[in-house]
């Protein structure tokens, strides 16, 4: 348990989270943290005591806009508020663990992904090592981003690769909760304040029901964690490095925040993981995480007890509780999909017609240079299989174009894939070289114009999909989660006011300006929170509640709708 931090006011901690919805889900323990120990919460920097930074690194973009931020809130902290301590967690600090606090000595606390429950605790000790600070020096910002950014490529390059795929996982070895390591900069290590420090080598971390967390989603949804880490050798993939080798929740302990979430309100629960359809196969005995393949996996899911845990388990058993709410499972890896799983969905009534499997691309030596562990014809038989299993799914998948060696031949057979698999929902994303990873060490690399004219080209073909799938929804009655009213940003976006002919069923229900009706924001099963497409609604109706509602017209990748009755 985390200790009260004694202080004649509460301390104020403001907190910027970057990142993805597991990154969210870590942010959400701080705040649970922090409020357990006495903190006060607050979304003025200028007025904190504190302020932590949640970076991913997971590609070059996101990790220049961690270190962007990095900087902007030291900035901050000098201009306004000297004593103010700045604490760095998240991926870039697992990621770059000792290099990281040579590079930002004038961040005062690093904290790695093992840590968040700690929070409260380093925060203390960060406040107490700036106080120590404060008017004895005068620390610029020492390095500049470029130099910062570049200086991380370099010490990636003279990474071992092997490392972590030849580690098995530490839970239950002599090494479990023993990697911990203290690292001190140099500006510290000479004005005698040693650095708040606190990053295990390799995470075993994982929460459970009872760690504290302050939900920062709205009230009807909510992302339930149900593992961490991954096993997958994805030759793009830094993740396994930074978060670890898989590690499961209990099935239990999962149902108990269920039933929580449920009972506060939440109408859709958001299963989430690196892997989630490799749930429960590490808590076998004696497992071994060398079953990536679909082979291996399947015959590792047809050995398993008849009482063992597995995402069938969790998905049964979730659907088994009481109430109207959805259930939607989030980032499941091709190669891990069996015949059970597929049964299994399509027998939950509560579990949303949706499927998540990012497949990364379709032609066979592209899999193989990104150590997919899946054919061409092992994806399409799947999707033959997942379609034919589950009426009414919406598949969503996302792409790397512009990898390593990639050829407009091997380009345009994915272009083909694209237009012939007509995926309900689609993403493409420009491949991104990172350093420390085989894929950023392989020949053929492409350039950003070429990575970027084939993403353009590649979103042009779903966009004719897109059109297409959404001309199936008009006429149809379908329920939706009402998320809250419709801004005027949002249905600009959305392109509300351009209709083309034929896209309304009536012409003349066409509104005039984006001003001049109301409009409320749903999501449909096919939706998946701030991914997917939207439904707006023309009318009122409770918000954070399901409804059923018309289609009555369509953008390119939005529905228009209007209450049933």
């Amino acid at each position: 348990m985390t200790k009260k931090i004694s202080s004649s006011k509460p301390l104020r901690v403001g907190l910027i989270s970057l990142g993805c919805a597991k990154n969210l889900v870590d942010a959400e323990i701080m705040l649970g943290s922090l409020l357990k120990s006495g903190v006060e919460i607050t979304n003025d920097a200028a007025t904190a005591d504190a302020v932590i930074v949640n970076t991913c690194s997971f590609i070059d973009s996101a990790q220049e806009e961690s270190v962007d931020t990095i900087l902007e809130s030291v900035e901050l902290r000098d201009a306004n508020r000297r004593g103010q301590a700045v604490i760095v967690s998240g991926c870039l600090s697992q990621r770059f663990r000792e290099e990281l606090p040579k590079l930002m000595p004038e961040v005062d606390a690093f904290m790695g992904i093992d840590q968040v429950a700690q929070v409260g605790d380093i925060v203390g000790r960060a406040i107490a090592s700036r106080a120590e600070k404060t008017g004895n020096e005068k620390v610029k910002i020492q390095n500049s981003k470029t130099k910062i950014s570049a200086r991380l490529n370099k010490l990636e390059k003279s990474r071992d690769l092997s490392v972590h795929e030849n580690e098995e996982s530490l839970r239950g070895s002599e090494k479990f909760g023993k990697t911990k390591t203290v690292v001190s900069s140099h500006a510290s290590r000479v004005m005698h304040h040693e650095l708040v420090f606190d990053v295990t080598q390799r995470p075993v971390f994982i929460p459970d029901f009872e760690t504290p967390r302050f939900r920062l989603t709205p009230k009807h949804f909510a992302y339930l964690k149900i593992a961490e880490g991954c096993n997958h050798p994805c030759s793009f993939c830094i993740i396994p490095r930074m978060r670890g080798s898989h590690r499961s929740r209990t099935q239990a302990d999962i149902i108990k925040e269920a039933k929580a979430l449920i009972a506060d309100g939440v109408k859709e629960i958001n299963l989430i993981s690196q892997d989630s359809t490799y749930y429960g196969l590490d808590l076998r005995p004696n497992h071994s995480r060398a079953i990536s393949s679909p082979e291996k996996f399947s015959a590792a899911a047809k050995s398993l007890a008849a009482d063992a845990t597995s995402i069938c388990t969790l998905l049964r058993e979730l659907n088994s509780l009481k109430g109207d709410f959805w259930i939607r499972l989030l980032y499941t890896h091709p190669a891990h999909w069996t015949d059970e799983l597929i049964q299994t969905i399509a027998e939950c009534k509560k579990v949303a017609r949706y499927i998540d499997i990012p497949l990364q691309h379709i032609h066979e030596n592209m899999l193989e240079r990104m150590r997919r562990e899946t054919s061409q014809q092992y994806i399409v038989d799947l999707i033959k299989k997942i379609r034919a299993g589950i009426p009414g799914i919406a598949l969503r998948t996302t792409f790397i174009v512009g990898f390593p060696g990639e050829t407009e031949a091997s380009f345009n057979t994915l272009l083909d894939f694209i237009r012939e698999t007509k995926f309900e929902r689609l993403g493409v994303f420009a491949y991104s070289k990172e350093d420390g990873t085989r894929a950023g060490a392989m020949a053929g690399q492409l350039t950003d114009k070429v990575k970027q004219k084939r993403r353009e080209r590649a979103m042009a073909a779903q966009h004719q999909v897109a059109i297409s799938v959404s001309e199936k929804f008009v006429g149809r009655k379908i329920k939706v989660l009402i998320e809250g009213p419709a801004n005027e940003k949002q249905l600009q976006s959305a392109n509300v006011s351009s209709w083309e002919h034929g896209l309304m069923r009536e012409p003349e229900a066409r509104p005039a300006s984006l001003t001049t009706r109301h409009y409320l924001v749903g999501r449909g099963e096919a939706d998946a929170p701030d991914i997917d497409g939207r439904i707006y609604v023309r009318g009122k109706l409770p918000v954070g509640q399901f409804a059923n509602v018309t289609i009555i017209g369509h953008t390119d990748y939005d529905l228009i709708a209007e209450p049933v009755g």
